[in-house]
């Protein structure tokens, strides 16, 4: 029997219920076997939302063999290669084809809206639009004849009334409610009415107002009011290491933070960059998302905390959404997995199927 524990952010009333994070569960199981655990989140496209529990039966068979497009803004980290696995996953289960293509960057709007007009324009039967600006309808003149969904990333249109994804803002906040718990903690068991020196955050979430980093930060800004903790910098980079370096380097010449909290990519880079400058000792990180290098993080006391939103379920879930929608479903608004928050303590050697791809997958951008 599983055992769920609900909580309720004293910020925002949204209630959170989690699920234990040991379970073990076959990576090549068929995925269509097992129910998913999800929540509904309401209002749709809010920022701040209600979330209700979800017991889903995912689909064993479909009408047709349907083809379906999926865009992506980038396959250069885990966290789209997870989504893209789960795509591939559940296209292979239900016997339909799926045709991706990906963007370049979080920058690549002009080629994410000629993709969009090719598959608008062919013979798919509809899209999964992983948006790279949440205006991106903004700009796209032509008719849209097909269903459409949000997949991940919000997209601001009355057009779409269904997105598979986890709240960007809850993700943040998780990430900054762990620090700002850990410093409180902390100056309570400071004895003789020594009062330590401020605590200071340093923020490099990912590309600026792209994707979901905007409500990340503001997630963040959330959970740490009022409290002991100040954001001494705050850094933008598209997801990638080397800029990521580039930026930390900056960063520690300036300063040495006592946190950083950024995406996975930028966590990655820290590791590093803190035992270059040898103040690995001093700096505690924390990810706003899990990746396999965030992982192996935790397990080695690296890494203190990261946000997990299951993308591989995520990929799934957007297949089968996609297929009831195509087989004369209605909208589902805002959908997905529940966030988990991930400590060593709370991780074993299991493989957390529905987090990561397995470490021999590599993109597949064509299921026929």
């Amino acid at each position: 029997m599983i055992v769920k524990q609900c909580l309720q952010s004293k910020i925002n009333s949204f209630i959170i219920c989690l699920l234990p994070l040991f379970f073990t569960v076959n990576v090549h199981s068929t995925p269509s076997s097992l129910n998913w655990s999800l929540e509904q989140r309401t209002p749709y496209n809010a920022k701040i939302q209600h979330a209700s529990a979800l017991n889903y039966h995912p689909l064993k068979n479909t009408i047709k063999p349907w083809k379906i497009c999926a865009l992506v803004p980038h396959l250069k980290d885990a966290y789209w290669i997870g989504i893209d696995y789960g795509l591939v996953q559940h296209a292979k289960a239900l016997n339909i084809k799926l045709e991706l293509f990906e963007a370049g960057s979080y920058y690549g709007k002009k080629k994410q809206l000629s993709q969009l007009s090719h598959c608008m324009s062919h013979d798919y039967d509809a899209i999964l639009l992983g948006s790279v600006d949440p205006k991106l309808l903004s700009y796209y003149y032509d008719p849209i004849t097909k269903p459409v969904i949000a997949l991940v990333n919000r997209i601001d249109s009355p057009k779409i009334k269904t997105r598979v994804g986890v709240s960007w803002y809850q993700m943040g906040w998780h990430a900054g409610h762990f620090i700002k718990d850990q410093v409180e903690n902390t100056r309570s068991e400071t004895r003789n009415g020594e009062e330590p020196a401020k605590t200071t955050l340093a923020l490099l979430t990912g590309p600026e107002k792209q994707g979901g980093s905007d409500w990340v930060e503001q997630g963040i800004m959330a959970a740490l009011e009022n409290s002991l903790v100040t954001v001494s910098s705050i850094r933008h980079a598209d997801n990638n290491r080397n800029l990521y370096r580039d930026q930390l380097h900056h960063l520690l010449n300036d300063q040495t933070p006592d946190y950083i909290l950024g995406s996975a990519v930028a966590i990655e880079a820290a590791i590093g960059e803190i035992q270059h400058k040898k103040v690995a000792e001093r700096v505690k990180l924390v990810s706003s998302y899990l990746s396999p290098a965030v992982l192996r993080g935790l397990f080695r006391n690296k890494v203190a905390f990261s946000s997990d939103d299951l993308v591989v379920l995520q990929g799934k879930l957007a297949i089968d959404i996609m297929v009831r929608v195509l087989e004369g479903a209605g909208e589902f608004g805002d959908i997905g997995p529940a966030i988990q928050m991930l400590q060593k303590d709370v991780l074993n050697d299991n493989i957390l199927s529905d987090s990561l791809a397995p470490a021999e997958f590599y993109p597949i951008y064509r299921v026929n």
